[in-house]
């Protein structure tokens, strides 16, 4: 198997890690400088998309562990997550819903067409459910696709600054934000400043991946 690809995440990751830990400011995010860089190296050295993937076929395989791996902060935190229950409940069905409404009516009065509003509603969802769902009521999972990791990549940048800014200091709080706006991207960010609220994130994200996939398909049809 051709190492490149493997190789080349792996070095570019680790060297924009090293600078976010020396100078930690958003515009220094590693995930973001790691894909701009990548993208641009193997543009300029015409290196075909799908063969870059499949030399990185390990890192994809290694992402289905790493998400059921979130499981393990959840359990530990589980006491806590328990006693907040209803407000963690309350906090997916409204942060939810107003990542879909905000981002749908926004395109809407921006001129944007009924298949690209279609695509746009579920992009705050990870990227399995986010394609699934935009391919059944009509969109295009392509677009979805980009949408969500793009809002992945803005929430894992920013997330955690804009919390700080607004003087959000609630760790359930936090947590609900990170994982219900900006699904695995921003989990894998808030965990690393807190455990527990990268547990409620990453419960967060789960638990609006299911009520967007429900609920959806019968708000569009209000919407419309």
């Amino acid at each position: 198997m051709n190492p490149l690809g493997i190789t080349l995440t792996i070095v570019v990751f680790y060297l924009f890690s090293e600078l976010h830990s020396r100078r930690r400011v958003f515009y220094t995010n590693p995930v973001l400088l790691s894909i701009l860089t990548i993208v641009f190296i193997i543009h300029w050295a015409g290196i075909p998309y799908g063969s870059y993937m499949d030399s990185a076929v390990i890192l994809k395989f290694l992402l289905g562990p790493a998400v059921v791996s979130l499981a393990v902060p959840v359990y530990r935190g589980r006491e806590m997550i328990v006693t907040y229950a209803r407000g963690i409940s309350l906090g997916v069905i409204t942060g939810g819903l107003v990542a879909i409404l905000s981002v749908f009516y926004t395109a809407k009065f921006l001129g944007g067409s009924g298949d690209v509003l279609l695509s746009i509603a579920p992009k705050s969802v990870t990227t399995a459910i986010a394609i699934e769902i935009s391919e059944r009521l009509g969109g295009i999972p392509s677009l979805t696709a980009v949408l969500v990791i793009l809002t992945g990549i803005l929430g894992n940048a920013v997330g955690v600054e804009l919390l700080n800014v607004f003087g959000v200091k609630d760790r359930i709080a936090r947590g609900l934000a990170m994982g219900v706006s900006s699904h695995g991207l921003g989990t894998a960010r808030i965990i690393l400043e807190d455990e527990l609220s990268g547990a409620v994130s990453g419960l967060a994200m789960a638990l609006n991946g299911v009520f967007t996939a429900v609920v959806l398909p019968y708000l569009i049809e209000i919407l419309k």
